[in-house]
């Protein structure tokens, strides 16, 4: 005779009036344990420390979004909205599932970074600590998604601090090491993150994880090692999105590294993979601004900043309005810049960087001052650190000033960082002081690093560098008595020159400079006048300057990087 299948277990109830022995056996055994105390609920409930599979979603666009936030990757604005819809219309059926109101935090984090809206943020906030309160013990998912809010927030002490928690919990889960690294770097902590990266690279060789370790070791100074990584991760990924970012975050480091038509082309193929990139948007306004196209990078600048701008890209555009002397538009920007901060702020966002970094070049420099000495004690990264002493240098206390900006651009404090903006505020701060060695070296790395960094800032950079130019005897007014030539060098000192070991520029003979060359100037160096390709002096030069310095632009032996920086790869 055939056998009937078996139903499926779902239910601990039999048909009424045929109730069997074994299901009676159960019944007593429950009972039996729920009053000696051994926890039946523990028989009955899933274990909440097992990560719980998140429901699929119904839409197509939901299901690519879902799959991107759960792995740390960069989502499609499209998908995003069709996912948090979607964690929503579940929700209402399903309010106590705390593994959902988890997807939907991290969901509101990252289309809150995405639009640049903050708004989202404090939905965020909502739901995952709803969820960690529906899960108080091992929610992983909850505290991973508070540790991404907070750094999008800039509150890295708690991004630290659930980060933390998380990888205790959880020490292999790789997308915890990401936030981590962002939170020691807002805190200054460099070793820490590169501990944390070197953890991340032993658990996991994704796109994503290469695109993290570029930053890493870009703020080390190991710019081909960056720029590589960046292009691994591009060609590895495969949604468009997350392929996308990480064309952008090329593109920001050939603009860093002042190769401008590579990060426009980057820009651009970023935005045609995604139009909503709008980081992207915001590099290419700011690669044809460089390139000296202002009048694209305008309406490039107003399509990045559409119905809900960033504060630093509004920045941005009042500089360009003020380097044109289009002054009314440059404080309308700087105006709107204040007001976006305010509205940030009530979302739970830290703006006192860029709007410390904004009164001091536009507003009032105390107040500058004031704003970024607090946030130093809550947070000692190198842009404050930068921030800071060039906020000090706008009030006058330039001694003080010196500290910080060495600080942003010293190898051992910053991690080698090479930034144009730093090189040049710490460059005008040496000035300021009469350290004129050294405050030309870090002017022409600035303008070396990135010759085109801010429309505003370098122009000055340049003239701040022909200042510091070694005056040339041909320029100087003929009342001016000057000192008889030295006498002639014995026959045997004027010997030909002899190249160095290994080839390269035949050094001038003893004595002075080979024939037809300058005349000496008084001083003992060879003169150098504003069209002289090197501006520094020889050996014998004044303290702190180079012994073989080149001017931007110039041939020869580099001017040396900051203390402790390693050397550009």
């Amino acid at each position: 005779m055939e056998k009937r299948p078996r139903s499926p277990a779902t239910s601990l109830m039999t048909a009424p009036g045929r109730r069997s022995r074994p299901v009676l056996r159960v019944f007593a055994g429950l009972l039996v344990a729920a009053v000696c105390g051994l926890g039946t609920v523990s028989l009955l409930t899933p274990d909440p420390r097992r990560a719980e599979k998140p429901p699929a979603p119904s839409a197509p666009g939901a299901a690519g979004a879902l799959g991107a936030v759960t792995a740390g990757t960069p989502a499609s604005l499209p998908g995003l909205a069709e996912l948090i819809a979607d964690r929503e219309r579940l929700l209402r059926g399903r309010p106590g599932d705390a593994r959902t109101w988890a997807v939907l935090g991290a969901a509101y984090v990252e289309r809150g970074r995405r639009t640049a809206d903050a708004a989202d943020f404090p939905k965020a906030d909502r739901a995952l600590r709803t969820s960690l309160r529906l899960r108080p013990e091992g929610n992983t998912d909850a505290l991973d998604g508070l540790a991404a809010l907070a750094d999008q927030r800039r509150d890295f002490r708690t991004a630290r601090s659930r980060g933390e928690a998380a990888l205790k919990l959880e020490p292999k889960r790789w997308t915890t090491y990401p936030l981590l690294i962002d939170a020691y770097d807002g805190l200054g902590d460099y070793r820490a993150a590169r501990r944390t990266l070197d953890g991340l690279l032993k658990l996991r060789r994704s796109p994503a994880v290469r695109a993290r370790a570029a930053a890493v070791y870009w703020d080390r100074g190991w710019r081909e090692d960056a720029a590589a990584q960046l292009s691994d991760a591009a060609a590895a990924a495969t949604a468009p999105a997350e392929r996308a970012a990480y064309l952008e975050r090329a593109g920001r480091i050939a603009w860093q590294r002042g190769d401008l038509d590579d990060a426009l082309r980057h820009f651009e193929a970023a935005l045609r993979l995604d139009p909503d990139q709008r980081d992207a948007a915001a590099g290419r306004a700011r690669t044809l601004a460089s390139l000296g196209r202002t009048e694209e990078a305008r309406a490039a600048y107003r399509q990045a900043l559409g119905s809900r701008p960033r504060p630093e890209v509004l920045l941005e555009l009042g500089e360009l309005y003020e380097s044109l002397g289009r002054l009314g538009e440059a404080a309308e920007q700087y105006g709107l810049v204040r007001a976006r901060v305010r509205q940030d702020a009530a979302a739970g966002v830290d703006g006192e960087l860029v709007l410390g970094r904004l009164e001091a070049d536009h507003g009032d420099a105390r107040s500058a001052v004031r704003r970024l000495r607090s946030e130093w004690r809550r947070q000692a990264g190198i842009a404050v650190a930068d921030a800071l002493g060039w906020a000090l240098h706008r009030a006058g206390e330039d001694q003080e000033a010196l500290r910080f900006a060495t600080t942003a651009t010293d190898g051992a404090k910053g991690g080698g960082v090479r930034d144009a903006l730093y090189a040049y505020h710490r460059g005008v701060i040496e000035q300021s002081l009469d350290e004129t060695g050294v405050a030309r070296r870090h002017l022409e790395l600035a303008l070396r690093t990135n010759p085109a960094f801010s429309p505003l800032w370098a122009p000055r950079a340049r003239r701040a560098l022909d200042e510091l130019a070694e005056p040339s005897m041909d320029d100087a007014p003929e009342e001016v008595e000057t000192e008889a030539e030295p006498p002639a060098q014995p026959v045997a000192a004027q010997v030909a020159p002899v190249p160095p070991a290994g080839g390269g520029a035949a050094r001038p003979p003893v004595g002075g400079p080979p024939a037809g060359g300058p005349p000496r100037a008084p001083s003992g160096r060879v003169p150098a006048g504003p069209g002289a390709p090197g501006r520094g002096g020889t050996a014998g030069g004044p303290a702190g300057g180079s012994a073989a310095r080149t001017g931007v632009g110039g041939s020869g032996a580099r001017a040396p990087g900051p203390a402790g920086t390693r050397s550009p790869r």
